[in-house]
């Protein structure tokens, strides 16, 4: 027999390597195949319930690192939940209407105007199911469990009558309403744009200080004086209808040496404009309060149109001149002037951003960022053109084309927010918000959010149901909206384009509008924000599995003024309340230089890389080890150091699978009460690790979460506990109480181990489940135990924390010792440790052997003023002695011990070996050990 047999070295078939790329993918359909999802919904029956809703994302393009940051992180939790006492189903969703939508079929080369608005629909249709289904297989790839056989759809019928409902619940209570005002227009999509989908961008305005002469100056001020007026944007000049002013401002009326005219500007920019300008020796006139300025007039600089002068709050003297070019038709300050004083609402511009005749001769057909030079060029015709000059400012872009876009009147309808803001903002304070800040933020953005334009003139989408009747009058009574909705959820929203409008109406409906029962339908769509702003009441108040409010909603923090604010709009109008309990936010994922991930760019991660190349569970490790409530920079070499961190996990798991693989815990468990002291310190540690993770789970801090389990695999259980047990479980007899002593304790952590990362990494857990002897065919059908508490648990850990600290300074001498080559491994040291009465009490009061602790071959306990001088102390007053250990190596526990030996029958054994192989190999006394 040879030595290492008589060794019980831990053996397991469980492979170093876990090829995952390989493998996941098949254990993905083994899932799919036993219905794991459903068996778990099935256990789950009758419990609690908890639901995270899921945010739909759009069904365009492949998944990117950012998607898979989202729904990763939702699996954890909903996993977790469902493993801890919860019934959690999880349903996801898809938002599959829209513009891009309609763009791609347009790359490839389908002409919406060549064909009915209901075939153009099908094939969008057609495209939003296929990106769904590629979509789809991405997630499902990541591990990501779900109720993927009836996923929510924004074009499902049961969904689109659901939000025609929620949009009858808004024209009952008044709050729809149909205006020609300024909204954000986006030429480049040919639609209007919600405020969530603008983003903003430097650009660099040609900004023109340009002169309007006094027609009517009210007694005050002579036909000589010109007003000095300021714009960013000379293309809207043509469509100027007022200049307006600050009434609390002086206005001065100044004559420079250098010009002919007299000029008004704000009196606090005087000097500025003076220099800007380059007027000389500038004599002040006349100073004019701005409120005198009211109702007085000038003339167009180029147009025949007489302009009024008002008064607006929002001018400021921090640029400019003081005064600001007005055209109603072209912005939300206009525009509010404009209402009060009734001027025309006038915007000469089409849907594609060109200016129309009524602009004037020459801008007929002009783009409008060519129509500034044309515009520039009439004022300096007109002598009424002082200075152009470039300014830089943050403007509104189309967040889908990338496109600038254009404030511009058109008829729209709108939600009054101002009607129901209070009610908004008191259920703000309904939701739990994390991080905190995004409480304030969605208060915020709902505080000065201006009124909703939810119409938008596209075809992919979901129809606003209003009818009109003869005389224009809008028709969207409770009777009608719920016949809509009825045929939407029979036939889908495509018949309200397939139909007459009479056909769509109620049998036998009327109005008084209408005596000759003549009605025609709207054709403008909702915005997509009101579809999946609808979703708690098309998915959450429409199947019976999902509950209403939502327990939590999770999503990128762009969704505080995208499907945050939305949801809680409509939620609040249907229903009264938020609909979800709690806000979780996340950041966006970057690249390592900090820019956002762009095609252009090419700094895009692709998922399905990671996992051909690593496997999924190095990106759900990753999630889990990310900062999401911040920006996230990410790369393929923060993949690389996660599959370092991914390949400890996997070796730990190895390591117990292999030492308590002869472990058997109906006959081996050995009770807290009779387990070793350092196997009762490890039990209470792992309890507080576990309920410390849990709670970490609960608040939804995976990032903590992912320092505490790194922490306890790489410092309590690698550097310690497994570290000490291979003197243990490899020397000691196979049936020893010190041996299954700590196999229970090793099996208790594998156990809770494996059933806790299964919400983080089930491919890797499922598959150490193989090799478990346990009950349930699958660990995801497990629950996650609850922490236990022992009696005088306490004491016992604070003596072991305290043993812990001494064991750190002896740790520290033995590095110096390698260092200075006195010893190589530290079985090869024997150790003096000089301690203080108090300390020598604590090492001896332990039920322990203070060497196998330390790792070393022999240890001797002396007293701190013992201590030769040189030797250096610890701030405890302790100090430590290393020198090279005497005697021999023992051939089987590998110790230096001065007994090797000691039995004759074993001359390369120490006596403790000698002991253990006389007693269990008995064969070998006399038939000897081979190396």
């Amino acid at each position: 027999m040879r030595v290492k047999d008589t060794l019980n070295l831990g053996k397991t078939k469980f492979p170093m390597r876990g090829r995952l790329p390989e493998t996941e993918g098949k254990r993905e359909q083994l899932w799919e195949e036993n219905k794991v999802y459903q068996l778990r919904q099935k256990l789950n029956e009758g419990k609690p319930t908890f639901v995270l809703h899921d945010g739909p994302p759009y069904a365009n393009g492949n998944i990117h690192v950012g998607h898979a940051m989202n729904k990763i992180s939702k699996d954890f939790i909903v996993r977790y939940k469902s493993m801890s006492g919860y019934r959690a189903p999880y349903v996801p969703g898809w938002d599959t209407h829209g513009l891009p939508i309609e763009h791609q079929l347009t790359k490839a080369g389908y002409d919406r105007k060549k064909m009915s608005t209901a075939e153009f629909r099908n094939l969008c249709r057609d495209f939003a199911l296929e990106q769904v289904q590629k979509q789809m297989a991405g997630f499902k790839r990541l591990g990501v469990s779900g109720d993927w056989e009836h996923p929510y759809l924004t074009l499902h019928k049961e969904f689109e009558a659901a939000q025609i409902k929620v949009f009858g619940a808004f024209a009952k209570k008044g709050l729809l309403y149909q205006a020609k005002k300024p909204v954000y227009w986006s030429w480049s999509s040919e639609s209007a744009l919600a405020e969530a989908e603008v983003e903003y961008h430097d650009v660099v305005a040609k900004t023109a200080f340009f002169v309007e002469q006094v027609k009517d100056g009210k007694d005050l001020l002579d036909d000589n004086t010109y007003m000095v007026v300021w714009t960013t944007t000379p293309w809207t000049i043509p469509a100027s209808e007022a200049v307006a002013v600050n009434a609390d401002y002086e206005y001065v009326v100044v004559k420079p040496a250098n010009d002919d005219r007299k000029f008004v500007v704000a009196g606090s920019l005087l000097a500025s404009l003076t220099e800007k300008l380059g007027w000389e020796d500038v004599e002040t006139l006349q100073v004019v309060k701005g409120q005198a300025l009211e109702g007085m007039t000038t003339k167009h600089p180029y147009l025949d149109r007489e302009l009024l002068v008002g008064l607006g709050d929002y001018v400021t003297d921090d640029t400019g001149t003081g005064l600001v070019h007005t055209a109603p038709g072209y912005g939300d300050d206009d525009y509010r002037f404009g209402k009060q004083y009734d001027l025309p609402i006038f915007a000469p511009i089409d849907d594609q951003g060109k200016l129309t005749a009524e602009a004037g001769e020459g801008f007929e057909g002009v783009f409008y960022q060519d129509a500034d030079d044309i515009s520039l060029a009439k004022l300096a015709e007109n002598n009424a053109l002082l200075l152009q000059e470039p300014l830089k400012h943050s403007y509104p872009f189309d967040w889908r084309t990338k496109q600038p876009i254009i404030f511009r009147a058109t008829d729209q309808w709108f939600v009054s927010i101002d009607k129901m803001r209070d009610e908004i903002l008191a259920a703000v304070d309904e939701v739990e918000y994390k991080p905190e800040w995004g409480k304030v933020r969605l208060y915020n953005m709902l505080r000065d959010r201006g009124d909703w334009v939810i119409s938008r003139q596209r075809v992919w989408g979901v129809p606003l149901p209003i009818f009109y009747a003869e005389d224009g009058t809008p028709i969207m009574t409770e009777e009608t909206i719920n016949h809509v909705s009825d045929l939407f959820r029979e036939y889908g929203s495509n018949v309200w384009f397939e139909r007459e409008a009479k056909d769509l109406l109620p049998d036998g409906f009327t109005s008084e509008h209408s005596p000759n029962g003549v009605f025609t339908k709207e054709t403008d769509i909702m915005d997509v924000w009101f579809d999946s702003g609808s979703s708690h009441q098309g998915v959450l108040a429409e199947r019976d599995n999902l509950t209403y409010p939502a327990d939590l909603y999770l999503e990128g923090s762009d969704q505080y003024r995208g499907w945050f604010n939305s949801s809680l709009i409509t939620s609040v109008v249907v229903s009264g309340h938020a609909p979800y309990k709690q806000i979780l936010s996340q950041g966006f994922t970057l690249d390592k230089k900090g820019n956002k991930m762009s095609k252009s760019l090419g700094n895009v991660i692709d998922p399905a890389k990671v996992v051909s190349d690593m496997g999924a569970e190095i990106i759900r490790l990753w999630v889990m080890s990310a900062d999401t409530s911040a920006d996230v920079r990410v790369s393929m070499g923060t993949f690389q150091q996660i599959s370092e961190a991914y390949r400890k996990l996997r070796n730990t798991f190895r390591f117990l699978l292999a030492n308590t693989a002869d472990f058997t815990p109906a006959q081996d468990t050995v009770s807290f009460e009779k387990r070793l002291e350092v196997d009762r310190y490890m039990t209470v540690k792992f309890n507080h690790f576990l309920a410390a993770m849990r709670h970490d789970f609960d608040q939804y801090d995976f990032l903590n979460a992912y320092k505490r389990l790194i922490n306890f695999v790489n410092n309590d259980l690698s550097a310690f506990y497994m570290n000490v047990a291979k003197d243990v479980l490899y020397i000691e007899p196979a049936k020893s109480l010190a041996r299954k002593s700590m196999q229970t304790v090793f099996y208790e952590i594998l156990t809770t181990l494996v059933k806790l990362l299964t919400p983080i990494l089930p491919h890797t857990t499922e598959e150490v489940w193989e090799y478990m002897d346990e009950p349930e065919a699958f660990v995801q059908l497990t629950e996650i135990p609850e922490p236990q508490s022992f009696a005088d648990e306490a004491a016992l850990l604070s003596r072991w924390e305290a043993f812990m600290e001494l064991r750190s300074h002896v740790l520290k001498a033995l590095e110096e010792a390698r260092n200075a080559k006195l010893i190589g491994k530290s079985l090869e040291a024997s150790v003096v440790y000089y301690l203080t009465p108090s300390q020598l009490e604590l090492v001896n009061s332990l039920d322990a052997d203070a060497a196998l602790l330390f790792g070393v071959s022999k240890l001797t306990l002396a007293a701190a003023d013992e201590a030769p001088a040189e030797l250096e102390r610890f701030s405890d007053q302790s100090a430590v002695a290393v020198a090279a250990a005497p005697g021999e190596v023992c051939d089987r526990c590998r110790m230096t011990k001065e007994d090797v030996g000691s039995d004759e029958a074993y001359p390369t054994l120490c006596a403790r070996c000698a002991h253990v192989v006389r007693e269990n190999f008995p064969a070998t006394v006399t038939e000897g050990l081979e190396k």
